[in-house]
């Protein structure tokens, strides 16, 4: 059984949608974040150093990182399906894995650094230029790669879409999604997945960005 270690209102969301959608069994070892830092709790370093989420535990190996984990559920479980034919010589496998990673690797980075130097507040604000000009730069990058698309990679639903969904979020509560109605509307088709609500009623509320 998969063991999903999972964070309120972070990251494992997705992990957990992903196991909705391959029809997986799982297992949810739930935490909660402080209310004040909105810090994982430390119990998690018990399961891997770093004290984050999500992580994994299948038959007896421990994975971190969200796209490490969505690669390796699909890699192993998915049968063929939430991915391209792996084929190194396709431009649609090529593009999965790069907006699999460009997630994290570029998408999140600007939204993390919003959030932290608002914390700041007057002491931030000479920042505040760089990273929002970033954040247009990431978003205006997606809105023009999606296009009139349903989907990120050969207009099929993926598990890239599930990784940038993290990002639409984000975009949502701190950043610009509502200047980019292709975007919105794909962050609207996503959250309408039964998998996803599936994800939802067994992980428990989730919102990002406040």
């Amino acid at each position: 059984m998969i063991e999903v270690h999972h964070l309120n209102n972070s990251r494992s969301q997705r992990v957990l949608w992903l196991l909705e959608e391959l029809e997986l069994p799982y297992d949810i070892v739930p935490y909660q974040r402080d209310p004040k830092t909105r810090l994982a709790p430390a119990a998690l370093k018990a399961v891997h150093p770093l004290g984050k989420s999500p992580v994994i535990r299948d038959a007896g190996v421990v994975i971190a990182e969200s796209g490490a984990i969505l690669e390796y559920l699909v890699g192993k479980y998915g049968n063929g399906r939430l991915t391209p034919a792996r084929d190194f010589g396709s431009p649609d496998y090529v593009a999965y894995l790069h907006w699999l990673h460009f997630a994290e690797g570029s998408g999140m980075l600007p939204l993390l650094l919003k959030l932290y130097v608002g914390l700041l507040k007057e002491a931030g604000a000479p920042l505040s230029p760089r990273i929002e000009s970033e954040i247009k730069n990431h978003f205006d990058y997606m809105s023009a790669a999606l296009g009139e698309n349903d989907y990120f990679v050969a207009n099929t639903f993926s598990a890239a879409d599930i990784q940038l969904s993290f990002v639409l979020d984000a975009g949502a509560g701190r950043g610009p999604l509502q200047a980019y109605p292709n975007l919105l509307r794909l962050r609207e088709r996503l959250m309408a997945r039964p998998a996803y609500q599936l994800a939802l009623a067994r992980g428990g509320p989730y919102e990002v960005g406040r």
